[in-house]
């Protein structure tokens, strides 16, 4: 079988064995995949990965013909966290195309039947591949106890930037959606968000830049007892000036996969705009030019085709 090969930095496109599923898992074949700013930070040197990369997907059970998506953390099931429906935390997971379990941007991969979900027939695969950044930006919602119509601010107009500010106006709170790109935020303000960028403080700030200096804007934005979801992966270490954060009393909340249920059924209401967050669509032998297609700057979600 054909499939994406990312070691020492470099993406290319291999022929590799197709995978055996051991007992309690299924064969997929991969559908539609997207690249993620993770996978980019794979590449980056973010965990010393090599492999098969890719996380995001649809695909098709080769037993039924189901089409699927799948929680990403392949966890023990037995653990205390497993018990709490937080497999996610599992100190014994393996996680899908990061972390020793080969990913999804192959003709064929395995997920266990457990992690699996159904895609309802009227959701387009397009859209049921974004499931995986819509449950992360769905996760904010489990973490934090926001009030109803909440003023927030999302710093970021990236993929899940976009996604975070998305999901948070589709359940009724007041966003805030700052960028560089007048394009990019335009699709923010399609989902309701304000995009004037005023300077301002606010109680809940969303970071979702991808870099060091966005986070330190966000500690920045957020008033004294506020709180600061963080979202962005960054490969390199992070410096922070520690004295605003303790001086204002804030709270950081570390953020990163959510539940796979309500995502689903969030984009099956068909109150996301996704289409306009589609740059590009590859087959998946050409996923090196993919790879340098979603690296170049601006650009959003690029898709790979089975």
């Amino acid at each position: 079988m054909k499939g994406a090969w990312l070691e020492h930095g470099q993406v290319s496109s291999r022929d590799l064995p197709t995978p055996d599923p051991p007992d309690g898992h299924a064969l997929l074949r991969l559908i539609a995949g997207g690249i993620c700013n993770t996978d980019l930070e794979l590449q980056r040197g973010y965990y010393g990965f090599s492999g098969v990369p890719g996380h995001e997907f649809v695909a098709e059970v080769v037993a039924t013909g189901q089409r699927v998506v799948g929680e990403i953390n392949l966890a023990c099931g037995h653990c205390d966290w497993c018990t709490r429906d937080l497999g996610r935390h599992c100190p014994q997971r393996t996680v899908l195309g990061i972390v020793r379990h080969p990913g999804a941007f192959a003709e064929f991969f395995t997920l266990p039947v457990r992690n699996l979900l159904p895609v309802p027939d009227h959701v387009k695969t397009e859209h049921a591949v974004f499931t995986e950044p819509v449950a992360a930006a769905c996760e904010i919602l489990d973490q934090v106890a926001i009030p109803a119509r909440s003023e927030i601010a999302v710093l970021g107009d990236g993929k899940l930037g976009l996604l975070i500010g998305q999901v948070l106006a589709a359940h009724g709170h007041r966003v805030h959606q700052f960028g560089r790109h007048a394009n990019k935020l335009r699709i923010a303000a399609l989902a309701g968000a304000d995009i004037s960028q005023t300077n301002r403080l606010f109680r809940y700030v969303v970071d979702a830049t991808g870099s060091a200096e966005g986070l330190a804007q966000a500690i920045r934005m957020t008033e004294p007892r506020g709180v600061l979801i963080m979202k962005s992966t960054i490969a390199s270490r992070v410096a922070i000036d520690t004295a605003p954060i303790i001086v204002n009393e804030v709270t950081l909340v570390g953020s990163r996969c959510g539940r796979f249920a309500p995502a689903l059924d969030l984009i099956a209401s068909g109150r996301l705009h996704l289409d306009e967050m589609i740059d590009g669509r590859y087959p998946l032998p050409e996923v090196t030019t993919a790879f340098a297609h979603a690296a170049t700057r601006g650009t959003l979600k690029i898709l790979l085709d089975n």
